[in-house]
């Protein structure tokens, strides 16, 4: 008996031995392309007077354009009038078979779009030599809806007097311009929108203060002192005395200090 308790003590130290050492892993060997040393991604604490830097424009608002992508979408509205003017230079209306009118009417056409397109470069290189410039901006966007109709007109006529695939030619160039100012427009109405909440914000913040400042003021100011009526008196300006002439020759004062001659007594 005593044998098989000796037995069964022995055969109970391993287990009781491996089961305090089983919560404890081998750590694996480090990759050969790992660190050294890892750390744990932690909350990071700011101090006090320190803020996260605010997310770009750009990320959070959909249209916004920095000038440097101005001045690239600008450069892309110089190639498409590269583009379009070597388009105008193909047109050859005197080999077209039209009416003396109707070619009239063409060529009209064509210098009207010319003349809007010459005023759209102007605003356009002054837009990207200014990128943050909302004038600019919204002359640059006019412009660009004056070329628009034009250009549609002049794309038809050549689509009917020359060939449809060289008419597409100038509708593909009038759907870049009106992609570009597409991004204008929405460019422009987040700067406006912004200009307005700042205004906004500017009149609130007026308001309060003068409020604040009414509240402030109300307890240091004393009551109103009725006052007497009192008649006004007006003072007159003293006149000077003028002197008169004499019937003898004489000078005579006139005025209060003027005596009047005695009259002269009957003879007895």
């Amino acid at each position: 008996m005593k044998y098989f308790f000796l037995a069964l003590f022995v055969a109970a130290c391993p287990l009781t031995a491996f089961g305090q050492s089983s919560p404890k892993k081998t750590p694996l060997p480090p990759h050969p392309n790992e660190p050294a040393s890892q750390e744990i991604e932690t909350e990071k604490i700011l101090a006090p007077g320190q803020t996260p830097a605010a997310p770009s424009p750009q990320a959070t608002t959909t249209g916004y354009l920095e000038p440097a992508q101005v001045k690239a979408l600008m450069h892309k509205m110089w190639l498409a009038e590269y583009r379009l003017n070597d388009l105008l230079a193909q047109v050859h209306t005197e080999k077209w078979r039209m009416s003396p009118a109707e070619r009239q009417s063409f060529g009209q056409s064509l210098d009207s779009l010319r003349k809007s397109m010459a005023a759209q470069e102007d605003w356009r290189s002054q837009f990207e030599a200014r990128p943050d410039s909302l004038f600019l901006g919204f002359q640059t966007y006019m412009a660009i809806g004056g070329v628009l109709p034009r250009l549609d007109g002049v794309a038809q006529g050549v689509s009917h007097y020359e060939n449809p695939s060289f008419g597409g030619q100038y509708s593909q160039s009038a759907n870049q311009f009106f992609d570009l100012r597409q991004q204008i427009e929405l460019h422009l109405s987040y700067l406006l929108k912004n200009q307005d909440g700042l205004l906004l914000a500017t009149q609130t913040n007026l308001a309060s203060c003068q409020n604040e400042l009414n509240f402030a003021e109300r307890d240091k100011q004393g009551r109103a002192i009725p006052m007497k009526n009192i008649a006004p008196e007006f003072k007159s300006h003293k006149r000077t005395s003028h002197t008169t002439a004499a019937p003898g020759g004489g000078k005579q004062a006139d005025g209060k200090g003027a005596k009047a001659p005695k009259p002269a007594t009957p003879a007895q």
